[in-house]
């Protein structure tokens, strides 16, 4: 199975944050492939050492796990990184820009499921 995966909080809150790497490392773990989309504040997690920093209150944090991993393909809405004026070279190199097409394209996979942090 696919999980397109779309994540919106960023670093204001950890837990939040974290949430769409625990589920995607998740279903890595189960065998799965994701593609894990960070829009709106969710861009601030593809700043390099971002994610290193922020503590979950509960579960352990799971970024690296994800983006590491050959199955998952995390990408940051360009249009958000552009809004925020974050500085492409900045990005963990590992996380890819893209847009909605790019988002639609995993969602449409056969054997796709949609899930929305």
């Amino acid at each position: 199975m696919h999980f397109a995966i779309c994540a919106t909080w960023g670093p204001t809150d950890p837990t939040r944050s974290a949430l769409p790497f625990i589920f995607a490392a998740s279903a890595l773990q189960a065998g799965d492939t994701v593609t894990l989309m960070l829009f709106h504040d969710a861009v601030h997690m593809a700043t390099q050492g971002t994610a290193e920093k922020l503590v979950p209150v509960g579960p352990p944090p799971r970024f690296e796990e994800v983006v590491s991993h050959a199955g998952a393909k995390v990408l940051a809405c360009k249009p958000c990184v552009a809004v925020r004026q974050l500085p492409e070279a900045n990005l963990d190199k590992r996380i890819a820009l893209a847009g909605m097409n790019e988002f639609h394209e995993a969602a449409a996979r056969e054997n796709a499921r949609v899930v929305c942090f």
